[in-house]
């Protein structure tokens, strides 16, 4: 038996589909199970043990379209799982020629597409828990509720000689200034504060950026005033991402926008503070877990979309503004254990 998983969302809403993975996997223990994946994301997903094969697919190119709907049907599937929302998502489910074929019902294409539809519940429930539903016509035995999430052992060898190199001091703390969104950025000012603010405390303090986010890093650096202190620690655009996960994995908390690499960290149950500024913990997409938390400011212009403009619609951005330094290091601090008066 052969089951196809189509998300091609960004990173994060990606790996909240492992859940509804592990489900099917649970579900079919015969079955291989295939994803279909976000091109630039298919090292990550590979090393996820309980899939047979990921396919990565461009979406900016039509005439991709049909090369991806020659690809849904070979080899043939027999089950075809569709946990996005797009019509072409849902066109390519019909393509699959998939016996079973479930998908959202989110409009008539999808439920001429699809074999089964379930309700999106957008407020009745959150990102993962709607995405298990898609395993609800098959009457699973059990649910996953959490990603499961595989770092490869050459990766976590890697960040484990990494650390034990670091210079000596206090908890480790990482901070991600970046995000694809330009209003989910809370400030570099704050980060800077924020890294000021732990490097006083005593931690070690490690700043993670992807590709393109290089500058918003070295602004942290230098603006914290810390740039010759060891202590401090510039890692932007030196891991792919399954060393981020394995790094990731030993801090003591982890201070990020609303981005895909928060949800790397909560899935690896590294405490986690969240920045949310445009988008909201009731849109569903949040860290979850006891040590991950969502701080965030009440404004009635809030959320202003599913992901948040290039730059604030209002013009004053306060939705980030207005979250202090000082509030986010609270968090942090209660998180590693420092004392009050640190």
């Amino acid at each position: 038996m052969r089951i196809a998983v189509w998300n091609t969302a960004f990173l994060g809403d990606a790996l909240l589909t492992l859940p509804l993975i592990h489900t099917l996997a649970a579900t079919f223990p015969a079955a291989g199970i295939d994803l279909f994946i976000r091109r630039g994301l298919g090292d990550f997903f590979r090393a996820q043990p309980v899939l047979c094969a990921v396919h990565e697919v461009e979406k900016k190119r039509a005439a991709f379209f049909f090369r991806q709907a020659a690809a849904a049907r070979r080899p043939r599937y027999d089950v075809w799982v569709n946990a996005h929302r797009s019509a072409r998502s849902a066109l390519l489910a019909r393509a699959s020629g998939a016996p079973a074929r479930v998908g959202f019902a989110v409009g008539f294409l999808h439920r001429f597409a699809h074999t089964r539809t379930v309700p999106y519940c957008r407020d009745a429930m959150d990102e993962l828990d709607r995405l298990l539903e898609l395993a609800r016509p098959f009457n699973p035995p059990t649910t996953h509720a959490w990603p499961d999430l595989c770092v490869p052992e050459d990766a976590a060898c890697r960040a484990e000689v990494f650390f034990r190199l670091l210079p000596p001091g206090g908890p480790v703390v990482g901070v991600h200034p970046g995000s694809a969104w330009g209003t989910k950025r809370w400030p570099v000012t704050y980060f800077a504060r924020l890294a000021t603010l732990a490097l006083d405390a005593g931690c070690r303090v490690l700043v993670f950026a992807g590709p393109g986010e290089e500058s918003a890093a070295a602004d942290v650096l230098a603006l914290s005033g810390r740039r010759d202190d060891p202590r401090l620690i510039n890692l932007a655009g030196r891991f792919d991402l399954l060393d981020l996960a394995a790094h990731f994995a030993r801090l003591d908390c982890y201070v990020t926008n609303d981005s895909g690499p928060m949800h790397i960290a909560w899935a690896l149950r590294t405490p986690v503070t969240a920045l949310f500024g445009p988008t909201t913990r009731s849109l569903g997409f949040f860290p979850r877990g006891e040590t991950s938390s969502v701080l965030e400011v009440d404004l009635p212009c809030r959320p202003c979309g599913l992901h948040g403009p290039q730059s604030c619609p209002l013009g004053h951005h306060n939705c980030m503004r207005l979250l202090a330094p000082e509030t986010v290091w609270e968090d942090v601090r209660n998180k590693i254990g420092l004392s009050l008066s640190a």
